[in-house]
Parts: C-alpha cells; sequence; structure tokens
C-alpha cells in the first residue's frame, strides 16, 4: 500500500476512534441506568427473604423464650425480657455498636452523612439482636430494623457492584422500601414512608427503582405468607352518624401521642447521660418492668403485639381493658426503646392506635347505641392505627394509604382522613418537632426535617418578577437605526441592561458598554442588523412558573433575564434580576 493511501485512511481511524469514544460516553448512563433498575428488583428480593427470615426468627425465639400462650405470673415472663435485655446490651456494646434505635434515623444518617454507606455488620447485629428483644418480650417492632436491614442490604449489593457515588446515596431508600414493603406485606405505605420520612420529596430519579424493590419483596414475602393482609379483618362498614366518634377519637389519639412522644423526650436523654456500666444494665432493668407488667397481668404489652390487635378488631376486650392496654403499651415500649435495646416502634404506634380505636368504639356501642350502626370495632381499631401514625410518627399521607391498603375497604376514607387531619394538627400544635427529628438531636445529629421540606413553600420566578423596565430595541433593525434608538435613553450607566427582541420569539440581554461598542463598527458594515451582530447565542427561556433558584446559574452570563409567557412564545412578563433574587430569599 502507498504511502499516501495510509494517511489517507489515517483520519477515518482517528473518526472511528473518537466516534467510539463518544459512543462509549453515551451508552455508560444508559447501562447504568439499566443496571440500577435491575439491581433494585434484586434489591428486593433479597431484603425480601431476609424480612421473612428476621419475621421466622421472632415468632420462633418467641415461642421457644416466652411459650405459645403466655400467661400472667409466669416466672419467664420476668426472667427471659431481663436476660435477654443484658445478652442484647452486651452485643450492642463490644460487637454491634452500631445497632442502637429503631433504624429509620440510621438508615436517613446513612443517606445524608455517609453517602449511603451501611456495614453488613451493622446488618447482621441488626438482625440478631432485634429478632432476641422482640422474641424475647421487649414492647417493640420488627418493621424500622427490617426498613434498616433492607437499607443494608442495598449499600452492600451497589458497593459490591461498584455503582457511582451518586447512585450509592440513592439505594439506600430502595432498599429501606424493599424492607419495609415486606415487612408490612403493604408496598404502597413502605413507598409512602420512605418518600414522607427518608427522602422527604418525590425524586423522579429513584422513584421507579423504590416502586420495583417494594413490589419484588412483597412478591417475594406473599410467597410465604399468602396473599392475606397483615391483620384478619371483618367488614368493615361506616356510618356518617358515627363521625362525631371519629372526631373524639382523633383528640384522644392526638393527646395519646403527644404523651408517647414527651415520655421518650423526657426518659431517653436522661439514661443516654448515665455511666457506660449503667447503660448496659439499662434493657436488662427495661426488660424486668416490661416481664413485670406481663407477669401482674398484661402480657399482651409484650413483644409486636400483632395477636393482641386481631383480638381488638374482633371485640375480644372490653373498652376499659382496651384503654389500660394503650397506657401500658406506651410505657413498655417508652423503657424498652429508652434503654437503648435495638426495634421499632412501627408496631407499638400501631398497637396503642388500635387498642384505643377499639375502646372508643366499644364505649360508643355501649352507652350510645343509636351511634353505633355498624356492629363491628374493626373500622375504629383501623381508624385509631392510623391516628396514632399520623400524629406519633408524623406521617399523615402515609397513614392514609396504609389504612387502606391494610383494610381493602375505601368506605373508611372520609373517618381516616377526619381522625387523622384532627390527630396531626394536635400533636404538631404542642410537639413541634417531629419524634424522628427529636431522636436524632438527642444522638447529636442534624438531619433534614421531612415534615418542614413538605410544607416549605417553594419560591417561583413570579415570586421575584419585576416589571419591565429596560430599554427595549429590535434585533431586526439595522445597527444604525438601533444606535438612534439607544440615543434617547441617556444617563444610562455602562452596565445597565438592555433588552433585544430577536427573531422566534427569542430574547438577548446586553449591557449597555456592549451595545456602545458594536454601535461603533457600524461603519463597517451598514447593513447588518443588530441581532446578527448580537452572535447565536441567546438569553434562556424561563417561565414566570419555574423554581426561582433555577435562575441563578445563568446570571454569571447575563445581567437580566427576561420572563416570557407559556402561551405566547416571546411574550414578556417581566425581568428578574440578581437582586430581586437576592431580595425575595432575604424576606422569606
Amino acid at each position: 500500500m502507498k504511502p499516501e493511501n495510509l494517511m489517507e485512511k489515517e483520519p477515518e481511524r482517528r473518526e472511528d476512534s473518537a466516534f467510539s469514544l463518544a459512543d462509549k460516553a453515551a451508552i455508560a448512563p444508559a447501562r447504568e441506568e439499566r443496571l440500577f433498575l435491575l439491581l433494585s428488583i434484586f434489591i428486593g428480593i433479597i431484603s425480601g427473604l431476609l424480612v421473612v427470615s428476621f419475621r421466622m426468627a421472632i415468632d420462633w425465639l418467641q415461642v421457644l423464650l416466652l411459650g405459645s400462650a403466655p400467661n400472667p405470673h409466669q416466672p419467664r415472663l420476668f426472667i427471659v425480657p431481663a436476660v435477654i435485655g443484658l445478652i442484647v446490651a452486651v452485643l450492642t456494646r463490644y460487637v454491634f455498636p452500631q445497632v442502637r434505635g429503631s433504624g429509620v434515623n440510621q438508615t436517613k444518617a446513612a443517606l445524608y452523612i455517609n453517602n449511603g454507606y451501611i456495614s453488613f455488620r451493622t446488618v447482621i447485629g441488626k438482625f440478631v439482636l432485634s429478632a432476641l428483644a422482640i422474641g424475647g418480650g421487649h414492647s417493640l417492632g420488627p418493621e424500622d430494623p427490617s426498613l434498616q436491614i433492607g437499607a443494608g442490604v442495598a449499600s452492600l449489593i451497589s458497593r459490591r457492584v461498584g455503582m457511582s457515588r451518586e447512585r450509592l446515596r440513592l439505594f439506600a431508600p430502595i432498599g429501606a422500601a424493599a424492607g419495609l414493603a415486606a415487612a408490612f406485606n403493604a408496598p404502597i405505605s413502605a413507598i409512602l414512608f420512605v418518600i414522607e420520612e427518608v427522602i422527604g420529596q418525590w425524586n423522579a430519579a429513584v422513584l421507579g427503582s423504590i416502586v420495583l424493590s417494594a413490589v419484588s419483596s412483597v412478591v417475594v414475602a406473599r410467597s410465604f405468607w399468602g396473599s392475606e393482609p397483615m391483620f384478619r379483618i371483618p367488614t368493615v362498614t361506616f356510618s356518617s352518624r358515627e363521625l362525631l366518634a371519629y372526631t373524639v377519637l382523633g383528640v384522644f389519639g392526638g393527646i395519646a401521642a403527644l404523651i408517647f412522644s414527651k415520655a421518650l423526650g423526657y426518659l431517653r436523654p436522661r439514661l443516654r447521660r448515665q455511666s457506660a456500666w449503667k447503660q448496659m444494665l439499662q434493657p436488662s432493668l427495661a426488660g424486668l418492668l416490661v416481664g413485670g407488667i406481663g407477669y401482674f397481668g398484661l402480657p399482651q404489652v409484650m413483644g409486636a403485639g400483632y395477636e393482641v390487635i386481631d383480638q381488638a378488631m374482633h371485640a375480644q376486650f372490653a373498652w376499659k381493658m382496651l384503654l389500660v392496654l394503650a397506657i401500658f403499651k406506651i410505657i413498655a415500649t417508652t423503657l424498652s426503646f429508652s434503654s437503648g435495646t435495638p426495634g421499632g416502634m412501627f408496631a407499638p404506634t400501631l398497637f396503642i392506635g388500635a387498642m384505643l380505636g377499639a375502646a372508643i368504639g366499644s364505649f360508643e356501642k355501649l352507652y350510645f347505641p343509636h351511634l353505633h350502626l355498624t356492629g363491628s370495632l374493626a373500622s375504629y381499631a383501623l381508624v385509631g392505627m392510623g391516628v396514632l401514625f399520623a400524629a406519633f410518627l408524623r406521617a399523615p399521607l402515609t397513614s392514609v394509604f396504609m389504612v387502606l391498603e391494610v383494610s381493602g375497604n375505601y368506605s373508611i376514607i372520609v373517618p381516616v382522613i377526619l381522625a387523622n387531619t384532627i390527630a396531626y394538627v394536635i400533636s404538631r400544635s404542642f410537639q413541634p418537632v417531629p419524634v424522628f427529628e427529636m431522636l436524632t438531636h438527642q444522638d447529636g445529629l442534624y438531619l433534614p426535617s421531612m415534615e418542614e421540606q413538605r410544607e416549605e413553600n417553594e419560591l417561583h420566578i413570579e415570586d421575584a418578577m419585576q416589571p419591565v423596565v429596560a430599554p427595549i430595541l429590535q434585533g431586526s433593525e439595522m445597527i444604525a437605526d438601533a444606535a438612534k434608538s439607544m440615543a434617547q435613553y441617556s444617563g444610562m450607566e455602562d452596565s445597565s441592561a438592555v433588552l433585544v427582541q430577536c427573531r422566534e420569539g427569542l430574547w438577548y440581554a446586553a449591557r449597555y458598554e456592549e451595545l456602545q461598542g458594536i454601535f461603533a463598527k457600524a461603519g463597517e458594515d451598514p447593513m447588518t442588523t443588530l441581532e446578527m451582530s448580537l452572535g447565536t447565542e441567546r438569553t434562556p427561556i424561563l417561565f414566570p412558573d419555574l423554581p426561582l433558584s433555577s435562575t441563578l446559574p445563568h446570571f454569571k452570563r447575563w445581567p437580566l433575564l427576561p420572563i416570557t409567557n407559556r402561551a405566547m412564545r416571546g411574550a414578556l412578563e417581566g425581568t428578574v434580576s440578581m437582586s430581586d433574587v437576592l431580595k425575595r430569599y432575604q424576606v422569606r
């Protein structure tokens, strides 16, 4: 082959190489996106299997340690929780130091502080110690630990695959949704809770993956447990004449949530200030006290208490007994959780709400039979569960869908929304700081307040937009004509902004000194229009309803931003300058 032929082929090779690199750069994000979705399903499957094993371990330990049917005055009710508490304390102190707490705050901390990192040791410790504590009678639940277990699985898998750091942060809520969905057997509620409490806002980049992981984990869980909901729900009906009773339930639910959160806020920090050896004894002492409650007549408050919730829904307790169970469940959970024993607050919250709701329903049926038309306490227990969830955990959207998903009956939505709203407002009014945020502050962490983020009003461009006062020139004018038009604006400074209306509804924001330079060169080509002299660059197209923060990157280039109408291309609504934006943020 001739040398010149080689030279002719060389550009083609360089072009092929350049195309190959560009093609790889374009394909890489798409490939990572597909891998991201596939990993979400895989995480859901693994999390579902782990949560099923976790729940089985709790049930097995409960039967082994407390018996299949714990009754008052059994010595084991005293002994087992105390011994288990001591074992859990020692292992937490020396082997698994990161397993304290429910798991929700720890997952948020991993997301916002540690780039989504949760160690595999923490996953093992959360599994083993939470199963021991709940199975051994401590008044805690498995849902919150399941959430952290799922998040830990997601963290481990994403690190092994070698995902980017941005992706690693997103995997924590994906795994959290998978773990919680399998524990609840309710994917919608799990998705909403993770969005409400872990992420804090709807994020399109991660929502699809959260849904995939939650659904896949529920499919795995239901292959073991079946498709039935968590509770055996009898026929649920509702009459508008009962709204007064549901209003009362909302008031009492808000008060109960306040008492619960205040008790945790008082006891937990005081126990954490004790010396290290005293903290070692706290889980054992808490187990002894909780076991004492069971020994002297209320073994129902021990453990998660799902069977007791089921019994309350089927009217197996008198209203006075239901109130007593709600009160002592608050006491038992406060003791167990404040002692540092790993376990969650979801199940105790549902327990307290169900007891409170069933108590009010029973009281109404007994003393106001003309108002009680449904003939079932299940609706009151279900609404009570949602009430405590909304007021105590401050997840109002999740609380509504949780009740609907558990019951499968949408006729109950009116009392759910009514009672939840009343309880939420009462709790929010007297306890401004949500319980999860309160716990993070006690631990010395300052994570984003999800409740404040949900209720924060985002500023839009229209909030800072000002009327158009800058001179407006037509880009289609010849430079000489534009200079004459500009001459009527006297006293302008060099940094003053001038708007040029170009073709196709586009605008150009120029400084006065820039235009003066263009006008000075007008003699070189008198037939050149103003917009041709400005080049091809134009100011960004912005609309009044866009976020105000979207303007900030453009002020480095443009002195003034024209804001146009969505319906009329190029029609000015107003303008925004950097000073306008800063002033609006300062008065917020």
